[in-house]
């Protein structure tokens, strides 16, 4: 966001503020802060949200990949138990 008032001048940006005082007022301009402050902090309250659902939901993933491990090796190991039974016996 920075590198975008690099191309700004001084006079531009004073232009603009003064625009934006006529339009709104110096009443308006801090009740608009106001409420600006109070949507970024709703946004990062709601993407923090976000991220630990995402965190709790991969955990839980994980959690049932190793359950479908364990039970596909302990199918593999039994089958191979049983070949080795086969073979033995013949």
């Amino acid at each position: 966001m920075a590198w975008v008032l690099l191309f700004f001048s001084g006079q531009e940006i004073l232009i603009v503020v003064l625009a934006v005082l006529l339009l709104f007022g110096s009443k308006e301009i801090p009740r608009m802060a106001k409420m600006f402050g109070q949507g970024m902090k709703e946004f990062r309250r709601a993407t923090e949200d976000i991220k630990r659902e995402i965190q709790d939901s991969s955990s839980d993933v994980a959690k049932d990949f190793k359950e479908i491990k364990d039970d596909l090796k302990k199918d593999a190991e039994e089958v191979v138990k049983n070949v080795k039974k086969q073979v033995d016996s013949d």
